[in-house]
């Protein structure tokens, strides 16, 4: 069986023990052995990344434009193997994979041309004879924390910025994914990454990523994942003086008015709440559904969930692949239960036989906004469905949530479209599309308990990879 071990200081070093990659397709389908780190793996990173720093910041951007083309280059040349890969470990469709392969090549060479693009300004001092320059410096090393759910594109949408703007980077991925993200340290090996410049170390979030955050050595840590990890990591970052970024959950709203294209709607939302296996931070997870459409939509969506295949993730005929591990499994399965409970008419959402963790989508009809199946995350298959009065009832619902991420709505009225998309409270908004699924060259990022800190990916990722600092000089 292969391993697969850390890479520290451009070295690749085994780590205390190892862990085994699961497809959750097919359980029987080990993808290999893979190296958990400690707290000693940390340290000895962060030595390699500080002695790297200097020349990574101080040298050229074509230096650092020319290694993030060539990271591109070689994951696009690599596309399906590398979404094939992802599909195995994660349980994504292969079309799924494949895709997110390709948009964490487009990350790469996008900011390889930001590399090139960093700006500062010259301004006038009110003082005669003053002038004032404002630039942009590196911060240092950065920690990056990733989730199992996009296990190539989220750490490259953390590390090419870092990357681009000089800083030297130690990677964390999931315990559950580490494949896609060993493939990145190779590919950027590969691809002319000075040693000690990006530093893999795989292993559990309590000792890992428990050292990153408290290690002196490291200014900054960028984390997505859940909201009870990302609240502690926030409070010890601030106690500790470290910069840092954080996208924790989401319970997004789409809104489906009385005047929406019906096909629209249903497409917008089976695609939402239902694709990636719900795995989606960004997943429609609350269905506000206005009572003249109400019966009409609901109809459709049953007919369209119910026709969903769900199966092994390498099948080209599936839809909706595994969920990722047993643990997310049950975790969906107490929700089911709990919405039934709660007085929802619970239409799916059973397991199915196989060698792996197949669970049908689940809609939660009848629901109310109040039950906790409608205001928890649930990070599954799973959707609730909330029937209101009239547009402005449905706004008031969106926004009853401590969340806010993506918020979505379905109508063909360019008054409510316009009213919605400047008061949904939300980071993101989506008219008539899917509350999931964003371009790579734009800010990604929400407000109240689903975002801390600067905006992730597009030029605006500048802002938490950078300081500002502001020199004044007089002839």
């Amino acid at each position: 069986m292969a391993a697969f071990h850390n890479l520290i200081g451009g070295e690749w070093l085994a780590g205390i023990d190892t862990a085994l990659n699961i497809n959750p397709s097919d359980t029987a389908d080990i993808i290999g052995q893979y190296a958990r780190g400690d707290a000693a793996a940390v340290d000895a990173a962060v030595q390699a990344a500080r002695t790297a720093f200097p020349g990574w910041a101080g040298a050229s951007p074509q230096v650092r434009h020319d290694v993030l083309e060539g990271a591109a280059a070689r994951i696009l040349a690599r596309k399906d193997e590398l979404g094939r890969l992802l599909s195995r470990e994660e349980g994504k469709t292969l079309a799924e994979g494949i895709g997110e392969v390709m948009r964490a090549g487009q990350i790469f060479r996008f900011f390889a041309g930001e590399a090139l693009r960093l700006t500062g300004d010259a301004v006038q001092s009110v003082r005669p004879g003053v002038e004032v320059l404002v630039e942009r410096e590196p911060l240092g090393v950065v920690g990056l924390i990733t989730p199992w759910n996009f296990p190539i594109a989220i750490p490259v949408w953390k590390a090419a910025p870092a990357l681009a703007y000089g800083n030297c980077v130690i990677l964390k991925p999931a315990d559950l994914t580490p494949g896609c993200a060993w493939e990145i340290a190779s590919i950027l090996k590969d691809a002319g990454c000075p040693d000690g410049v990006f530093n893999l170390v795989m292993g559990r979030g309590s000792t890992v990523g428990a050292r990153m955050v408290e290690h002196p050595g490291i200014d900054a840590i960028s984390f997505t994942g859940s909201v009870a990890t990302g609240r502690r990591i926030g409070v010890q970052c601030m106690e500790a003086g470290k910069k840092v970024q954080m996208e924790m959950g989401g319970k997004n709203p789409m809104v489906v008015l009385d005047d929406a294209d019906l096909d629209v709607a249903v497409g917008a939302c089976v695609n939402g709440a239902f694709f990636s296996t719900g795995q989606r931070c960004t997943a429609s997870s609350r269905l506000i559904v206005t009572d003249g459409i109400h019966d009409a939509f609901l109809d459709r969506l049953n007919a369209a969930t119910a026709a969903l295949r769900v199966g092994d993730a390498l099948d080209p005929a599936t839809q909706i692949g595994p969920v990722v591990d047993q643990g997310q499994l049950d975790q969906n399965l107490r929700y089911v239960a709990l919405a039934r409970e709660e007085g929802c008419e619970v239409r799916g959402g059973e397991t199915l036989d196989g060698p792996g963790y197949f669970q049908r989508p689940a809609i939660f009809a009848g629901a109310t906004n109040s039950m906790r199946s409608s205001r928890e995350e649930i990070f599954g298959p799973c959707a609730s469905v909330i029937r209101v009065a009239d547009y402005d009832a449905a706004l008031a619902t969106a926004n009853d949530t401590e969340f806010g991420l993506s918020a979505g709505i379905c109508t063909t009225s360019l008054k409510h479209a316009s009213h919605f998309r400047r008061h949904a409270q939300a980071g993101m908004v989506m008219v008539n599309l899917p509350t999931a699924g964003v371009d790579y060259h734009v800010p990604f990022g929400g407000r109240k308990g689903s975002s801390h800190g600067p905006r992730e990916q597009g030029s605006h990722a500048r802002e938490f990879y950078t300081h500002v600092k502001t020199s004044y000089v007089a002839p």
